[in-house]
């Protein structure tokens, strides 16, 4: 079987195809990606052919670069034309972002079928423009359901790449340079970093030291080479060995983003979330946040709200209470996510 993966934008519209991807290949299929030449995934996807595609941006608020960008949608589409033509690929699984929705409309054109995934608790605007010509929508949670057609909807979380699923506490201890003596704490804000974040931990980075040792990613370029400490390290950011690092942690700090709070879920790491405002996004990372604080799974400080005081105070009251954490973090169900879309993919390929 042939298989086309598409989206970009963010790691996480890319790191959940690269372990189907790594499935696939392992099995014998032809995998190949479409996503945009400036993106991450034209760095992160390295294992399978990649082509890339013009790629417009819809807008919620006046630019002028929305008089371009529908110019750029439309060469976007044909350029994925051309490549479902001469491909002929089975089947699309489209993975979300803007770049992603020329690709599912020329393989709809194509009479390619296309299941696409959503990560976030409430669907994203690229994935909404693509419902009415996908097969099936995958989703994180049985929270979004009442947002999609419940008959093309199924809950399958997230494929995690096996670096992930596989990790280990000791190999992440070791890559960071940290001993057993003190508890870890692990800082990220996502692929592209979280500035507001970096900034909280850079001003109370002798507070953190003292309690734990800190591994902060700070997204590429963001290194502060005037933030020192003993026992910490930071890092742009970590491909194979973040795994490794996430059970070496004992509370993580991190952004909401469907995916990372996905991992945090599914590996079971007490969390604290500092999710984007309603004003940076569309909201779905408070979304995200307010729905599993509820649940009881995570701990949410909003970024609004974050002074120097209330990060310390919600970080030592998620350290005092992790075990209690740990227990509701154990309830949550995590699915054989790769299995499960694996399975969809070639039931859907061969009832074409």
């Amino acid at each position: 079987m042939k298989l086309l993966f598409t989206g970009g934008g963010s790691a996480g519209h890319v790191t959940p195809n690269l372990a189907l991807i790594e499935s696939f290949t392992a099995l014998g299929d032809t995998c190949l990606y479409v996503g945009s030449a400036d993106g991450i995934e034209a760095r992160l996807v390295t294992s399978v052919p990649f082509h890339t595609i013009a790629s417009g941006k819809l807008r919620r608020y006046f630019s002028w670069q929305n008089f371009v960008d529908p110019f750029k949608i439309a060469f976007g589409l044909l350029q994925a034309l051309l490549i479902c033509l001469r491909e002929k690929p089975d089947i699309v699984f489209s993975k979300g972002g803007f770049v992603a929705v020329p690709v599912v409309y020329a393989a709809w054109l194509c009479r390619i079928p296309v299941i696409c995934h959503e990560s976030d608790v409430t669907p994203g605007l690229a994935n909404r423009l693509c419902l009415p010509v996908i097969r099936r929508i995958c989703l994180n949670f049985e929270e979004t359901l009442r947002y999609v057609p419940n008959d093309r909807a199924v809950v399958t979380g997230t494929p995690l790449r096996s670096e992930l699923t596989q990790g280990d506490a000791a190999r992440g201890r070791a890559f960071l340079g940290f001993d057993t003596t003190r508890p870890v704490l692990l800082v990220f804000g996502g692929s592209l970093g979280a500035q507001a974040i970096n900034t909280l931990v850079w001003r109370n980075l002798a507070a953190l030291t003292e309690e734990f040792q800190v591994c902060h990613v700070v997204g590429d370029g963001q290194v502060n080479a005037s933030a020192d400490a003993p026992g910490y390290v930071q890092k742009p950011y970590i491909r194979e060995e973040f795994g490794d690092v996430l059970m070496a942690a004992d509370i993580v700090v991190s952004r909401a983003g469907a995916n990372a709070l996905y991992e945090l879920l599914s590996l079971q790491r007490p969390h604290l979330l500092i999710p984007l405002t309603a004003v940076a996004s569309r909201g779905d990372q408070l979304a995200n946040a307010r729905t599993f604080r509820d649940a009881g799974y995570s701990r949410v400080l909003e970024e609004q709200d974050a002074t120097d005081e209330a990060f310390l105070e919600s970080l030592w009251l998620l350290w005092r209470d992790r075990e209690d954490v740990a227990a509701a973090l154990a309830k949550f169900r995590r699915h054989d996510s790769v299995a499960t879309i694996t399975h969809l993919l070639r039931e859907t390929a061969g009832n074409t």
